[in-house]
């Protein structure tokens, strides 16, 4: 038995079809930006909860050798970036503060109590900014982004 394909038909598919490929497009897009608003603005709304989670996670690394992790203060907005799994991770301008270990190596040595600028390493996962305590001495986190390369690709703000 033959059917009759009537090319109105054939034609409103094709365009319906099309039609839910770009909503489907555009839906992904905007659920992406809607994502990096979010983080962005809960890293605004709690960064000194994020300096605590940070200086405990970093403590627990054991580096540097012969230094107490004591102090860390967020002194600017993050820079996000998506990595080579596409997450969103915030590249942080920080000044760290250590004291030398009793006995340690370090103790006598001045430069152990001076503050250090860094980047500190954000992830954003499942809704939530996380650390590990990952610290970049002595780069901004623009100069960390160029560090990282083709490993990270920085959002842009669409303010």
């Amino acid at each position: 038995m033959m059917h009759d394909w009537n090319p109105w038909w054939i034609g409103g598919g094709l365009a319906a079809v099309i039609l839910l490929i770009a909503l489907g497009r555009w839906l992904w897009h905007f659920a992406r930006a809607v994502q990096v608003e979010r983080a962005r603005e809960l890293f605004r709304l709690q960064h000194e909860r994020f300096e605590e989670m940070l200086l405990a996670a970093a403590a627990t690394t054991g580096k540097p050798r012969g230094l107490i992790w004591r102090h860390c203060e967020i002194i600017g907005d993050a820079v996000l970036a998506r990595d080579a799994q596409r997450e969103i991770v915030a590249l942080v301008p920080v000044v760290i503060r250590f004291e030398p270990v009793e006995g340690s190596e370090m103790e006598h040595v001045p430069a152990a109590r001076e503050p250090r600028t860094a980047t500190a390493i954000f992830h954003f996962d499942r809704g939530h900014w996380r650390t590990d305590g990952r610290i970049v001495f002595n780069l901004s986190p623009g100069q960390s982004l160029a560090h990282f390369g083709s490993k990270l690709t920085k959002i842009e703000s669409r303010h």
